[in-house]
């Protein structure tokens, strides 16, 4: 029952970083709210995965924690680099 509201917290956590993607025009801060999204919500699969005792779900949250966000994270420095160079 206590992982319940866990997920539940980290649920109301993962509201932030959508609302300051959603509020801030830089695309280098959305690119950053959109990592932190993603790495919340792969640690809530981690949770889901405890709670069902299901190892299948674990390897699909630890995977999408190592490979997503450095592909996110990587997408972002281009982008800024780009942006550095046309202005």
């Amino acid at each position: 029952m206590n992982l319940n509201l866990v997920l539940i917290a980290m649920i109301l956590a993962l509201l932030i970083p959508i609302y300051e993607a959603w509020k801030d025009d830089s695309i280098w801060q959305k690119m950053l709210a959109f990592s932190s999204i993603a790495t919340k919500t792969s640690v809530m699969i981690l949770v889901v995965s405890v709670l069902r005792d299901d190892w299948m779900i674990g390897v699909v949250g630890v995977m999408i924690l190592s490979v997503g966000n450095a592909a996110l994270m990587l997408l972002a420095h281009v982008i800024k680099r780009m942006s550095d160079v046309s202005n």
